[in-house]
């Protein structure tokens, strides 16, 4: 089994990312460990998960507005900020990564998130525009073409990467639960064909880019079967959130040699800490219970904190990462 983190970690400043990236680097290298870069929102929105995607969109412009980010005809600061913010985490990452061999992972938000958490132009989410929503996931997919390009180029060593898009929207789009600006309303559900095609082009994107395509979520009710069938070629889910449908999904998903990463530690600090044998015995009912050989997955399932390190102390977040990486090392 492999090990890798979500993405986000605990951390206020330039400083904390630096701690942030030598922390993946030690803690999730060797045989079993999957690196990634890290994400530290605590720095500001354009370190935020909406804030790093808009630094990856390309050709368009969006601004920082009192109630959150807005599509414009050209880029704010702020938007400029996040774009340099991501420019400067990669030269550090660079730096860090010199003489690193083995996979690696990069994380982007979906274009169903994006849609979610930007406005349009005149007010209310892009989720409400048909036109600006398709328009937007295209530039997404554009852009994380030449971001996977610009990883490979600095993670020269990288023999498998990995790009993660994270879709905590992605349920309640099709549910129709999301929120309209005023807050007394609901954005109507988008049908099934649309939001396939859409995240569809994202994972295309990354795939043409030589990337594998995986699509992360640690919300309740995720259509996982809908996610698969867009081409995403790996599932990362929090196993407590997941369904009876989401369970046969990715043991589908496992059984035709994809990967499925399994959120198995906690993502904020816990009461008790656990022990590497309790998770690898929650790791073990759920593949029983599934009937699957835990030999016969050794090189495809990864297991992971439940969500995001960034409410987590740095005390646990270095704890959760060697944890898993433990973990993953004795259920192998």
């Amino acid at each position: 089994m492999l090990a890798t983190g979500v993405g986000s970690m605990p951390g206020l400043d330039a400083a904390d990312f630096d701690d942030a990236i030598r922390l993946v680097l030690d803690a999730l290298v060797g045989d079993r460990g999957v690196p990634h870069l890290p994400e530290v929102p605590g720095r500001g929105p354009a370190a935020s998960m909406t804030g790093r995607a808009l630094a990856v969109v390309a050709d368009l412009g969006f601004d920082l507005q009192p109630a959150g980010w807005r599509l414009t005809d050209a880029p704010g600061v702020d938007h400029r900020r996040a774009r340099s913010l991501l420019a400067q985490d990669l030269d550090r990452l660079e730096e860090a990564a010199q003489g690193y061999t083995g996979p690696f992972k990069i994380q982007v938000a979906g274009p169903w998130t994006v849609a979610a958490t930007v406005e349009r132009p005149r007010g209310d989410r892009l989720l409400a525009d048909h036109g600006a929503r398709r328009e937007v996931a295209q530039a997404l997919a554009e852009g994380l073409g030449a971001h996977v390009a610009d990883v490979r180029r600095r993670v020269g060593g990288a023999d498998r990467l990995v790009v993660q898009v994270d879709e905590p929207a992605l349920a309640a789009v099709l549910d129709g639960r999301v929120p309209t600006a005023s807050g007394y309303g609901r954005h109507r559900s988008v049908d099934r064909p649309e939001l396939s095609a859409t995240l569809a082009a994202v994972l295309e994107a990354a795939a043409a880019a030589g990337a594998e395509p995986w699509v992360h979520s640690c919300a309740a009710d995720v259509p996982w079967e809908l996610v698969r069938g867009a081409g995403a070629r790996g599932l990362s889910a929090d196993l407590a959130l997941l369904s009876p449908a989401g369970h046969d999904v990715l043991a589908a998903a496992l059984e035709d040699g994809e990967a499925v990463a399994l959120g198995v530690v906690p993502a904020t600090d816990p009461t008790t800490y656990p022990s590497d044998a309790q998770v690898v015995e929650t790791a073990r009912r759920w593949l029983d219970m599934l009937g699957l050989d835990p030999e016969s997955v050794r090189d495809r399932l990864v297991l992971t904190p439940t969500c995001g390190l960034a409410g987590a102390s740095a005390a646990w977040a270095r704890a959760a990462l060697a944890l898993t990486t433990k973990a993953a090392a004795s259920l192998s």
